[in-house]
């Protein structure tokens, strides 16, 4: 029988922010079940609100990450390569945009604010595997975290809905190229979660209560309930599990 635990795994969790990021619910999760976490953070500005919280996670490196400088993915992966030879999940939880672009049409985005989001919301995620794929010697997980308008169009996610869409496609070609070395590739997809990122969308409120009142089990989501997916699929328990993308939005995405 395979274990649901995480004892003995080693996690490296991306894009943390303060206590109501989805990241933090992922490793909130995962250290529960046995877990040793490599936690960063953006900037100085980010770090004294992620530092806390990377005590209290016990986290065996805490340093920073900027995914548009090279240099600190390379002293990122560096360190846990010498911290721990290995790395068994990675979590990526980071996406943005200009908040121009973002609130306008798709169609009046700027050349510069398109290219800007898919790269740090959709390609940063191939600058880590790559890096993170020589770390998985005996198989891993992937995580990238998604939403609904990926897949269908929704009021005010704008630049977003496509750039989510390449993430989840990257996601599932991912799988495919790496699937023979046992590393798993999979995009989580939550709904509405009061966020610091998602108080960057234009009506957003609105968007959380549409979600919550069409939801078929009709009780609240938090970035605990994504975490517990999280945990589940990097235990040995999802072995034969890759290339998805899973939803945690309490059915929402079948009747939206």
């Amino acid at each position: 029988m395979h274990s649901t635990g995480l004892k003995g795994k080693k996690g490296l969790i991306v894009g943390i922010a303060n206590q109501n990021s989805i990241a933090y619910g992922c490793a909130k999760a995962c250290r529960a079940q046995g877990a040793e976490l490599a936690v960063t953070y953006l900037n100085d500005k980010a770090k004294k609100f992620v530092q806390p919280l990377a005590e209290e996670l016990k986290a065996d490196l805490f340093l920073p990450c900027d995914v548009n400088d090279d240099k600190q993915l390379d002293t990122l992966f560096n360190v846990v390569n010498e911290q721990w030879g290995e790395l068994d999940f990675l979590v990526h939880s980071i996406a943005f945009a200009p908040l121009e672009d973002l609130h306008g049409r798709l169609l009046d985005s700027s050349r510069e604010g398109f290219l800007m989001a898919m790269d740090i919301s959709c390609h940063s995620l191939m600058r880590m595997v790559k890096r993170a794929e020589p770390l998985m010697k005996n198989g891993g997980t992937v995580f990238a975290m998604s939403y609904f308008g990926a897949e269908k169009a929704v009021h005010n996610y704008n630049l977003m809905g496509p750039v989510k869409a390449a993430l989840e496609s990257s996601v599932r070609y991912l799988a495919y190229e790496l699937g023979e070395q046992g590393i798993r590739v999979h995009a989580i997809s939550p709904g509405p979660i009061q966020t610091r990122a998602a108080s960057g969308l234009a009506g957003f409120d609105t968007l959380l209560e549409k979600a919550r009142n069409q939801s078929l089990l009709n009780k609240p989501l938090d970035i605990d309930d994504v975490g517990a997916l999280t945990a589940f699929l990097a235990s040995d328990a999802a072995a034969n599990m890759t290339g998805d993308t899973l939803y945690v939005d309490g059915g929402y995405h079948i009747v939206g």
